[in-house]
């Protein structure tokens, strides 16, 4: 489904903003570190850890006993410099339950002329971890848990725009009730806000599913694409919430 070029195209994002994202990867390690002075955990796990650009990882490594680490694909340049420290552990896993093989099993066999036309039979796992996660944190991963699920099927299936959305919502709203039932920590985008190059201004929600109650709540806004990279050269903008539970 293309996730080793995703990740990759992350970190080529990150650096070709230059200093775009520094602001906001600095409020995310800031939230994190005051939640963890709320809760006060011996272990924490990071859902869809990625490239630790938004985790303080020399000050989380001060203060609790254990760091779990969960990606599906996690970079090369991660677990190096993760072995370096004792009280990381990695993890690779789907924080979806299952939810990219499900879909990828029930669609890569089918010809073009039996494509997936619905997607009924396709069940949306809990994410389960056979572990006691300690306090959840999930940065920047609510929006883009059916990213390339949604896009795997665009390319392969003939799946309509209500019923995707529909799924991308129900995904979001797995991940949120996992978080809610833990004691976690919440970092996501909610809207884009795209600029054209004609500076024509759009809003474009990302964040389906409905938030549970949570408490020190945050917003503030990301540069995430002021170059100019995508949609033709237009500027993206992300409002992002931040909350815990």
């Amino acid at each position: 489904m293309g996730y080793y070029d995703y990740q990759q195209g992350l970190i080529y994002r990150h650096l070709k903003q230059e200093s775009g994202w520094d602001s906001h990867l600095k409020r995310c390690r800031d939230y994190v570190m005051r939640a963890v002075r709320i809760h006060k955990p011996e272990k924490i796990t990071v859902l869809g850890s990625g490239w630790l650009l938004e985790l303080p990882v020399a000050e989380l490594a001060e203060t609790v006993n254990e760091i779990v680490l969960v990606d599906i694909v996690h970079p090369p340049d991660v677990i190096q410099q993760a072995g370096k420290i004792s009280k990381i552990r990695i993890v690779e896993s789907d924080v979806t339950g299952g939810l990219i093989e499900e879909v990828y099993r029930k669609v890569h066999s089918r010809p073009f002329f039996s494509r997936l036309a619905s997607l009924t039979d396709v069940s949306i796992p809990d994410y389960k971890p056979d572990y006691d996660p300690g306090l959840v944190i999930s940065l920047n991963l609510l929006t883009q848990l059916e990213v390339l699920p949604v896009r795997y099927l665009q390319r392969k299936a003939g799946i309509g725009e209500n019923e995707l959305n529909e799924f991308r919502r129900s995904v979001q709203q797995k991940h949120l009730n996992f978080l809610a039932a833990h004691k976690s920590v919440l970092v996501t985008d909610y809207e884009e806000v795209i600029t054209s190059k004609s500076g024509e201004v759009k809003t474009v929600k990302t964040a389906l599913a409905g938030f549970p109650a949570g408490f020190d709540t945050e917003k503030w806004t990301w540069n995430f694409d002021l170059k100019g990279s995508d949609f033709y050269n237009s500027r993206s903008i992300m409002k992002v919430l931040a909350m815990t539970f």
